[in-house]
């Protein structure tokens, strides 16, 4: 037996089931058949998918669309990793899936299997060099949290600061190159099945966002565009980043004491709304004021403090608009509020909706009525109901039918996570049960609006930060 091979043998065996566990994971996301195996996994969903949807329009035969969007779920849900996220992502954007498979997709969980200690070890020892361990005090051996693209570990460091250790798991790149593969073939499967969207700028947006959260410095860059924005807002905490102990693939910030915002569901009207307003200020501050926005409102991406102000978290999926796109926001606002159909238009255009006829301007103001609802309303009032357990399912199905009907429209990219960002914070104040005169807080926040003066604050903004990605700029 030759002697490599005995010594692997050795160094196999001697590893504990988790770190098998790890390493089988290294080895799906970065190699050759690791790709192929994750390709099956899902192609094969794709292709019962493609036969039935093949059966249905050409041969009449019905689809248990239902049961189908199950199997699809556990099918993704299984990989883990990036496209399982993008499962997720998809679940919050109204009619980029037929209504059985958002449905689902709303299942998939945020979670991924956690590397073990002697793995995290090694993975250290590649980011901050052999002697790591010597910037640290303390560090927690079991993560604190996991996610779809890394895990975060406590730690303590050499002059005593408590921090959070992000490390992403190896051969992410890898993985969300094959999963976005993936996903277009399962856009186009779904084009052939129904014409009502086209999904063709929804995959740009979604494989760039995705692509950026692979990128720690990057994220690193974001934090601190939100930590000078708030710097003199006792409302929003920001981590602060260490960049020593920071690489493109391990990302270390001050870690920021919270409870869970679900913790304070049961609590007082007072306490929930004074929640409500904080996030409202967190979002919308940053887009209303900058052109910026956090585009993933999970409910692990911030946490309260005892003062019931925010810690905003995770800054991998920050999205800049330019300011054109702000200002159509706040137009297409106006025209709902006014009934003003050529102001609503020439925000569509603004937006990149293209030229519409007048069936799918209505159809578009059905949606955005909804969204824009509880800003449109000067009184007291939740923010919206939920249906079966989706924010917006009723609205987004008939939305859908009627695109259908009247023709197919192609969604603009940076309509994705605008949307995203919209549903997500109102599915959280549903759940907070909060009641706001959102209509005031609204105006209160666009008051004095001017798409200059946007412009030049989002430029000085970028310039002092040092930031270097300006999308859509």
């Amino acid at each position: 037996m030759p002697l490599d091979f005995r010594l692997k043998k050795r160094i196999l065996l001697g590893m504990s089931a988790r770190d098998k566990d790890a390493k089988k994971y290294n080895d799906e996301n970065s190699s050759l058949f690791g790709k192929i195996g994750r390709y099956g996994r899902v192609s094969s969903g794709m292709a019962g998918l493609a036969a039935k949807l093949a059966g249905q329009k050409f041969l009449g035969l019905d689809i248990a669309r239902d049961e189908h969007a199950v199997q699809l779920t556990n099918a993704i849900g299984n990989l883990k990793g990036p496209l399982m996220k993008v499962g997720q992502i998809l679940a919050t954007i109204p009619n980029a899936l037929p209504p059985e498979y958002a449905e689902e997709f709303k299942k998939l969980q945020n979670d991924a299997p956690s590397m073990g200690w002697p793995f995290v070890r090694r993975r250290m020892r590649g980011e901050l060099g052999a002697d790591w361990q010597s910037n640290f005090k303390e560090f927690g051996q079991e993560a604190a949290a996991a996610a779809s693209l890394g895990q975060v570990h406590r730690a303590v460091t050499k002059d005593g600061m408590n921090v959070a250790c992000k490390l992403q798991y190896p051969g992410m790149l890898s993985a969300v190159e094959a999963d976005l593969k993936q996903l277009k073939l399962m856009f186009k499967i779904f084009e052939t099945y129904d014409k009502a969207i086209s999904t063709t700028y929804i995959h740009q947006e979604l494989s760039e966002r995705l692509l950026e959260e692979l990128d720690y410095k990057l994220e690193a860059q974001n934090a601190r565009l939100y930590a000078k924005i708030f710097e003199n807002d006792d409302r929003v905490f920001v981590p602060e980043v260490i960049e020593s102990l920071s690489t493109e693939r391990l990302l270390t910030a001050t870690w920021l004491e919270g409870s869970h915002i679900m913790d304070f569901k049961d609590a007082d009207i007072e306490a929930r709304n004074t929640i409500a307003l904080n996030m409202f200020n967190a979002w919308y501050t940053p887009f209303y004021h900058y052109g910026i926005i956090h585009g993933d409102p999970h409910l692990g991406n911030y946490s309260v403090r005892k003062d019931l102000s925010l810690n905003l978290l995770d800054f991998g999926c920050i999205r800049i608009f330019p300011p054109s796109f702000v200002e159509g926001v706040i137009d297409l606002y106006k025209a709902l509020l006014t009934k003003d159909d050529a102001l609503a238009y020439h925000a569509y255009q603004t937006w990149g909706f293209g030229e519409l006829n007048k069936e799918q301007l209505e159809t578009l103001n059905v949606w955005a009525g909804f969204l824009y609802a509880p800003l449109l309303d000067d009184k007291v009032r939740p923010i919206g109901e939920v249906t079966e357990g989706i924010y917006g399912r009723d609205t987004a199905e008939k939305v859908h039918k009627k695109l259908r009907e009247v023709g197919g429209i192609t969604v603009p990219r940076e309509f994705v996570f605008m949307d995203r960002a919209a549903l997500g914070l109102g599915s959280v104040f549903l759940h907070l049960r909060s009641e706001i005169n959102w209509y005031r807080l609204f105006n209160e926040m666009i008051e004095g609006f001017d798409v200059k003066t946007l412009e030049a604050k989002q430029k000085t903004l970028l310039q002092e930060v040092g930031h270097i990605h300006k999308q859509g700029l």
